[in-house]
Parts: structure tokens; sequence; C-alpha cells
């Protein structure tokens, strides 16, 4: 049996990148995933991806939803319950990436960074919660960046989302800490994905040595 057979995951953002890599590794090690996208031009990528859960054996369905909106994360999490028979684990992935220097970032911009990464945590955690209190029993993971710690020039807006997802992780923890569901966080490197696509070739490069690997 693999370490997750019988659980039932919601991936956020799982689409493409890092999320799609965890759905599939997910399903590889026995759980039932859920995969969410945002728009209709994640769709056909979010229902390959389902689909490829599926040829492992288990159920998969392909989610459509703005994890900054709380009607639609409610949407997403019902579906997700409906879809699956209820939630095991819950992976907050989204995210969106782009730089630009504080004087150049306008309100908008700062906003939607902002609800992407950290409100879209709040939102989904907070609906999935209860139902993990009944069955006794959930894990919740996060993603965060190793630039929560380290920063980085032009990218003050993305930085602190991710920072601010240390700390939320850190207090939900305490908070469940007496309870049979537990949330830790992760925080990952720069990942070759479309993710990064439209980071600065300079930026990238200096973030490339900083690296050890230098990969």
């Amino acid at each position: 049996m693999g370490k997750l057979e019988k659980k039932r995951a919601l991936v956020t953002g799982s689409s493409s990148g890092i999320g799609a890599g965890v759905a599939l590794a997910f399903a590889r090690e026995g759980a039932d995933v859920v995969v969410n996208y945002p728009g209709p031009k994640q769709q056909d990528a979010a229902e390959k991806i389902a689909e490829q859960v599926r040829a492992q054996g288990r159920l998969s369905k392909a989610i459509q939803a703005d994890v900054s909106d709380p009607e639609q994360v409610a949407r997403l999490v019902e579906g997700a319950v409906a879809a699956l028979g209820g939630l095991d684990i819950l992976v907050n992935n989204a995210g969106i990436a782009g730089t630009n220097n504080v004087e150049d970032i306008s309100i908008e911009e700062w906003d939607r960074m902002i609800a992407i990464h950290l409100r879209s945590v709040f939102l989904v955690t907070r609906l999935v919660l209860p139902r993990m209190y009944r069955q006794d029993s959930g894990k919740i993971v996060n993603t965060a960046s190793q630039l929560a710690y380290k920063a980085s020039a032009g990218l003050s807006h993305y930085v602190a989302a991710k920072a601010a997802i240390v700390g939320f992780t850190r207090c939900l923890a305490l908070e469940i800490g007496t309870r049979n569901v537990n949330a830790n966080c992760v925080a990952p490197g720069a990942t070759r994905t479309p993710l990064i696509a439209d980071i600065a070739e300079d930026l990238m490069a200096s973030i490339r040595r900083s690296m050890p690997c230098r990969g």
C-alpha cells in the first residue's frame, strides 16, 4: 500500500508546476486528488493532470476556482468533498509571480499578489478545518518559498506574501496542536515551472548565483 492509500486530497493551483507534481505524487502513493485551476486557459492542462491521476487507479476531478474569491472557494471545497467523499489533505499551493521595484508596484498588482498567495490560504483553510475537526484527522500543507527567509530585490510583494504564509502556518499549528490535525509549511527554491517564465533573466541569474548547486 502507498503512504496515502485511501486519502483524499485537494491541491490548489495544480494544473501545472509544483502543484501538478504534488497531485501526481499523491496519486502514486494512493490518494484521490482534486485538481484546482484558476480559469479557462488552464482547463485543458488541469484535465490532463486529472486524467493522469485516474490512470493510476485513483479518483480525480478538475475544478475551476479563483482561490482568492470566497464564493469560488466555497464552491471548490464543496465540489472536492462531493467528488472524493471527504477531505483528508489540503495543499495550499496556488500562486503567481511577477517582478517590480516597490515604487513601481501598483496597488492592484500588490493586492493581487497578496490575494492569490496569502488570502487564498486563509480562505481555503478556514472552510476545510471544520471538516477535519469533525473527522478528527487532517493534514494541511502550505507552500511558501525560500525567499520568505532570504528576500530578493524586485520581489517585495511576492516575498511579503510568502513570509506571511510562514507566519500564518506557525499560528495555525499552535491553534490546532491539541487536535489530530496538523499544519506544515514547505519553502521550495526556484523551480523550473511556468510560474517563473516571466521573471527577468538578470533576476533569475542572481537567484541561480545564490544556489549552492548554481542550478
